[in-house]
């Protein structure tokens, strides 16, 4: 009996053999040791505006090996059109909706423009919610953040939810020989420092760059370069975030970690579309419509490219959708982990590396806010090709076919009111689901100023990239009358706060 018990157990031997050797030397690996992580995310890059997307006036050839050596999505998805709501889903696999952080931090005063109030939303991401880092540390993971946080401040920060480290770096710099305008040197070589201090065992590093939100500025050489550009400064700013992109390839190379290591670069939400600050121009979302502020596809798009060598398909395009909530269950799924449970994200690991399928399903979305950006509170249902876009502020949806009308400019509602309700239905399914906040009616509502900001233009429809000088002049004007509005708002509110603590 001893015997041909040992017979059996050697055959197991044998059988498992075969099969590590049929599957080959990179199943062994991951089996024995889970791979790296490093995560790029930019604030406010738009889904355009990188070479390898189609953008003719940038320069991004590091960017477009990445893309070449690994999977670029055409129809990847923020959670929010805006930065601290995007963020927070990505890094707790939540709907912002869920959380109640629905709108960046601390959020917009409310004005008399407003035909209803915004709702109070969480000043950050409370402790009791499982960040990434707590997913990936059990498995052995060193966890560095580095850059923009912005989903809570003093006692909510990367440390507090369980990075054993953080570089927050500089949001604005003075360019120069060796730093560009958003200290993005400074924080590769953080990141750098950080990859090489842990060879040795599994990392996961976020990089959360400030690259290209307004303000920005570029070395004075770049600036030249990109004379050309739609606009030269923030060309220059793209090269520079591409020349720091090449660095920690490069790095990862040297420390022969390429091979191990999942690389992904992506945005938090959708370009800036309108001018901003000092900023008479930034880009263009062409050919999508509108962008950060919106649930227009040019506010919700956002460009991600993902590597690892021998698992992700090299130079493969693909359009299937996918959310950025989905990130810590993809993730825990590529480094073999348990899959975790109680999240709104799901893995689209199957799809991504060509072994299965893209989960389908519906992507909604909830921003109950007016924005710097034009945008009004609103919500949208994507369903297969369709696209609703319905408002909280008047009785009002809309409906686009994205197969035929990428752009969003034929609205489809009123030829197909079943469809419409229907998708407004489920929205409000999922709604009701996620406990979401609602808006209320504005007692100190104006009409006049609300006509002027979103009836007399709609910010929506303007077009950089093929706008007239007349609608340059005329969204210029509007961006005026909008921070008016916004300062006389917060004006009012740190009045009303001092009137509260009883000062005079």
């Amino acid at each position: 009996m001893a015997t041909k018990a040992r017979r059996s157990w050697l055959g197991l031997v044998g059988w498992v053999a075969i099969c590590v050797a049929l599957v080959g030397p990179a199943w062994a690996e991951t089996a024995a040791r889970p791979p790296n992580v490093v995560f790029i995310l930019c604030d406010d890059l738009g889904v355009n505006d990188l070479h390898c997307y189609g953008r003719q006036d940038h320069h991004t050839p590091n960017l477009d090996k990445l893309a070449g050596q690994g999977t670029r999505f055409t129809s990847a998805y923020c959670g929010q059109p805006i930065c601290s709501p995007s963020r927070a889903a990505l890094l707790t696999g939540k709907n912002p909706a869920r959380l109640h952080l629905t709108t960046y931090l601390p959020g917009r005063p409310d004005c008399a423009a407003q035909k209803v109030l915004h709702p109070e939303i969480e000043m950050q991401v409370p402790l009791t919610e499982k960040m990434l880092p707590r997913y990936f540390k059990p498995a052995g993971y060193a966890c560095g953040a580095f850059g923009k946080w912005h989903v809570g401040n003093k006692g909510f920060g990367p440390l507090e939810h369980g990075f054993d480290s953080y570089h927050p770096g500089q949001a604005n710099t003075q360019p120069s020989a060796t730093e560009g305008g958003k200290g993005e040197y400074d924080l590769t070589a953080a990141v750098m420092q950080f990859m090489e201090a842990h060879r040795e065992q599994p990392f996961f590093a976020y990089l959360a760059h400030n690259t290209p939100h307004i303000p920005y500025d570029a070395q004075k050489e770049r600036i030249a370069n990109n004379n050309g550009a739609f606009e030269p400064v923030y060309a220059g700013v793209i090269e520079t975030l591409d020349d720091t992109v090449g660095k920690l390839m490069a790095k990862l190379e040297s420390l022969k970690l390429a091979e191990h290591t999942i690389f992904i670069f992506t945005s938090d939400n959708g370009g800036l579309h309108v001018p901003e600050l000092t900023h008479a121009r930034i880009t263009h979302n062409t050919p999508f419509r509108a962008g950060k502020g919106y649930v227009y596809e040019g506010g919700l798009r956002i460009p991600l490219i993902v590597r690892w060598p021998g698992h992700v398909p090299a130079g493969k395009v693909t359009a299937e959708p996918v959310l950025n909530t989905d990130w810590i269950p993809t993730l825990l799924e590529l480094a073999g982990q348990p899959a975790p449970t109680g999240l709104d994200g799901v893995s689209f690991a199957a799809g991504l590396t060509g072994m299965g399928t893209f989960p389908q399903r519906q992507f909604c979305w909830h921003f109950p806010h007016y924005n710097n950006q034009g945008g009004r509170p609103s919500g949208a249902l994507r369903d297969g090709p369709w696209m609703m876009v319905e408002f909280y502020d008047e009785e009002k949806a809309e409906l686009y076919n994205l197969a035929d009308d990428v752009g969003e400019t034929r609205d489809l509602a009123a030829q197909q009111p079943e469809r419409v309700a229907k998708m407004r239905a489920a929205l409000d399914v999922w709604r009701k689901a996620n406990n979401t906040q609602s808006n209320r009616p504005n007692p100190a509502f104006d009409a006049e100023k609300y006509r002027v900001l979103y009836q007399a233009v709609d910010s929506s429809r303007f077009h950089p990239f093929t706008a007239t000088d007349a609608e340059w002049q005329q969204i210029w004007e509007w961006r005026k009358g909008m921070n008016a509005a916004v300062a006389g708002a917060k004006q009012q509110n740190k009045a009303a706060k001092s009137k509260a603590k009883g000062r005079p």
